[in-house]
């Protein structure tokens, strides 16, 4: 199982990097692809597994997009907070052993309720680092909330092309 994680690894960041690195709506909804494979990790996953996976992750999606660290930094934000935020929405039977958090395991609706906390969170600490604080809060704020729109329909639509279920 392990190799297909390294090569699912490679895949999530080359998709990122090559192709929807230039899917941006109107200069203002970016898509992060890649935190599909941060998503879906097991939910057993030992946290700081998880954050470590995220920095190596973002830091080599940083060295693509010229951006310093700053998606190193959303990322293992984003995976610190994962675990809590599981625990906050874990169903009434509990997760299964070795379950994924996907579309196909929980649905659309549990999905979303998931990840999109999760996004509000890495896209709010990309773009609000990026514009160097609050200076241009309306415009962040913009660009967080179609960034995550955008990315969440997305994973949504990829996972439902492309689940094994």
């Amino acid at each position: 199982m392990t190799i297909y994680r390294v090569i699912g690894f490679f895949f999530f960041l080359l998709l990122q990097v090559v192709l929807f690195r230039h899917v941006v709506l109107f200069h203002t909804a970016f898509s992060f692809i890649y935190l599909l494979f941060l998503f879906t990790r097991p939910v057993e996953t030992n946290p700081l597994i998880s954050m470590l996976v995220a920095f190596a992750m973002g830091l080599l999606v940083d060295m693509f997009y010229d951006s310093a660290g700053l998606h190193a930094m959303a990322s293992v934000a984003m995976m610190y907070l994962r675990d809590f935020w599981l625990t906050r929405i874990t169903p009434q039977g509990g997760y299964e052993r070795n379950a994924n958090p996907t579309v196909a395991a929980n649905g659309v609706q549990w999905f979303l309720v998931y990840s999109i906390p999760l996004l509000l969170v890495h896209n709010s600490v990309l773009f609000f680092v990026e514009a160097g604080g609050v200076g241009y809060f309306w415009i962040t704020i913009l660009k967080v909330i179609a960034s995550v729109t955008f990315t969440a329909f997305i994973l949504v639509v990829y996972q439902l092309f492309f689940s094994k279920q």
